[in-house]
């Protein structure tokens, strides 16, 4: 079995980024059908595109929840950018949930939250290994960021469970080719001494910094198609709990084939809010896409990512409505779009000339 796995046959829910929002997971299951086992009386299946952990309140519940169904062949699901920080050990911001280090920088930010019991970490681990990258079938395909078709290409061969000693691998040749850039990097924080995750002590722009990230990003293939593709950036910005250099670009734009893409990780939304109350810098990609519209060369890719991630500020704000944050699901082939309230909306211009992202 590859890192690029077959999608299943017959009707399908692709379900967004889910954050931790167990009881948003839930509500949107009992919307769609699904029984607690994730038995449909359509036989229908069920379809994760990554992200189902941190920041939320309960990442362990709702991880635990996506292995059962994966487990019993009711669902099927791909590493998203966070899966794939916890492969490598990598403790990032909402990550507390799993990582002991974390756990002071995020209780007061996302407090409360349920941690991992120590005795289920391994099995955690075990069981993201074991999901593909990005799935796939004739009319169809699912990946979290980013489906750049020569990197898909690159990693088709690898087999199920080796993305880590892969992941290590780009990573190494990374930083072999980035050792130039070691020594400015080392002079660009000693010259910025509050680090890069102090939100109120804003850079200068690290130009060091910023040439490091992108080769990061762009010459590994299994961070492009999780977390998407990323250029220099104008100004120093802060998202994900750090500044950033580099941001994200628009790769539908550039996507021409006709087979019809499903991503999450981008953070769509009905109504317009403060991106950086909730962590997310840098530009909007959809700031002039209806939330409704399929985007891209070919109008056949589709974002169902509409910032759930974002409850946990919503909860501590009243000017922010949890409204405003939804986990969703796209069913496919019907294109019609679920939230976990139970709204049900088609969404537009498939495949049409009629899309306002031209």
């Amino acid at each position: 079995m590859s890192l690029i796995q077959k999608l299943p046959s017959g009707q399908l829910d692709i379900i967004g980024d889910i954050h931790g929002e167990y009881d948003a997971l839930c509500n949107l299951l009992g919307h769609l059908g699904y029984d607690a086992d994730g038995g449909h009386k359509d036989g229908r299946s069920l379809v994760f595109v990554g992200d189902f952990c941190d920041r939320g309140p309960d990442c362990p519940a709702v991880l635990a929840l996506v292995e059962r169904l994966v487990r019993a062949s009711r669902a099927v699901a791909v590493l998203g950018n966070h899966e794939m920080n916890l492969l490598r050990g990598s403790a990032k911001d909402g990550a507390g949930w799993f990582f002991d280090e974390r756990v002071a920088w995020d209780e007061p930010k996302y407090a409360p939250f349920k941690r991992l019991d120590a005795s289920r970490k391994a099995d955690t681990v075990a069981f993201l290994m074991s999901l593909p990258i990005a799935l796939e079938r004739d009319d169809l395909r699912v990946v979290h960021a980013a489906w750049i078709p020569e990197y898909v290409e690159q990693i088709r061969h690898l087999p199920i469970g080796s993305v880590l000693e892969n992941d290590h691998r780009w990573d190494a040749d990374t930083h072999r080719l980035a050792q130039e850039l070691k020594a400015p990097m080392q002079a660009e924080l000693m010259a910025h001494q509050p680090g890069l995750e102090d939100p109120d002590h804003q850079p200068f722009f690290m130009h060091a910094h910023a040439a490091s990230d992108v080769l990061m990003q762009m010459h590994n293939p299994l961070r492009v198609l999780t977390s998407g593709v990323e250029c220099k950036w104008h100004t120093p910005f802060y998202s994900g709990g750090k500044w950033r250099f580099v941001g994200r670009v628009q790769w539908w734009k550039d996507y021409d084939e006709q087979v019809p893409v499903v991503v999450g990780h981008y953070w769509r939304r009905f109504h317009s809010f403060d991106r950086p109350h909730v962590g997310k810098g840098g530009e909007d990609l959809f700031e002039n896409t209806s939330p409704l519209t399929w985007h891209g060369r070919h109008h056949n890719v589709y974002c169902v990512d509409f910032s759930v991630g974002g409850r946990w500020a919503a909860r501590k704000s009243q000017d922010f409505p949890e409204s405003d944050c939804k986990l969703a699901a796209l069913q496919w082939p019907e294109r019609l779009l679920c939230f976990d309230d139970g709204q049900a909306i088609p969404t537009t211009s498939f495949k049409s000339a009629e899309s306002m992202n031209t």
